[in-house]
């Protein structure tokens, strides 16, 4: 009997850290970004500025334009807070570059975050681009629970697929360092 409890345990283990290898990878360059619905954003100009339409859901590949930045953040997170700023000034630097500002788009996603959680960091941080909430976490689930900020580069091919071309944990430091890797790597200077 005590030979096959510690049989069970040992497999009950076994199987729970093989689940685990799997189940929370993070979707690295070269991958496919995980398909997803969010919640379309409330302010026509936020809707206006992805080119969607609609008042429920949308999905990553019908935002108009071939790059999408996305931020998975949290508002209680000190470090997204200590972000905010910079990708704020990514943003005003993509925005003053006609060759691309309708090239690139950004959005952020709020890990575990409410409506009016994700429009009070909106509102506190001045965040000129779309935050989604992700109450739920199911896209941060899906993205395989990764630390706030982590920031990926898609690459939105015109039949809807994506690539990831950039996939990482933490600052991105230095915006105009970020957005020229970014033009490297989504190849579209």
């Amino acid at each position: 009997m005590r030979r096959i409890i510690v049989f069970l345990i040992i497999a009950g283990c076994f199987i729970f850290a093989s689940q685990g290898a799997f189940a929370g990878q993070c979707p690295s360059e070269g991958d496919v970004f995980p398909e997803m619905t969010l919640p379309v954003p409330q302010q026509e100009g936020e809707k206006n500025y992805l080119g969607i339409t609609g008042t429920e859901n949308f999905t990553i590949k019908e935002i108009k334009a071939p790059v999408v930045i996305i931020e998975i953040f949290s508002m209680y997170c000190p470090f997204c807070q200590k972000e905010a700023p910079i990708i704020n000034e990514l943003y005003e630097l993509i925005q003053s570059k006609p060759a691309i500002n309708e090239k690139i788009k950004i959005i952020g996603i709020g890990a575990g975050n409410t409506q009016f959680e994700v429009d009070f960091f909106k509102s506190e941080y001045s965040i000129p681009f779309p935050l989604l909430p992700d109450e739920s976490f199911s896209v941060h689930k899906a993205v395989g629970e990764v630390r706030t900020p982590y920031f990926f580069v898609l690459q939105i091919k015109p039949d809807g697929s994506n690539k990831i071309v950039y996939s990482k944990a933490g600052s991105i430091q230095d915006p105009q360092a970020f957005l020229e890797l970014i033009l490297k790597k989504s190849v579209l200077e």
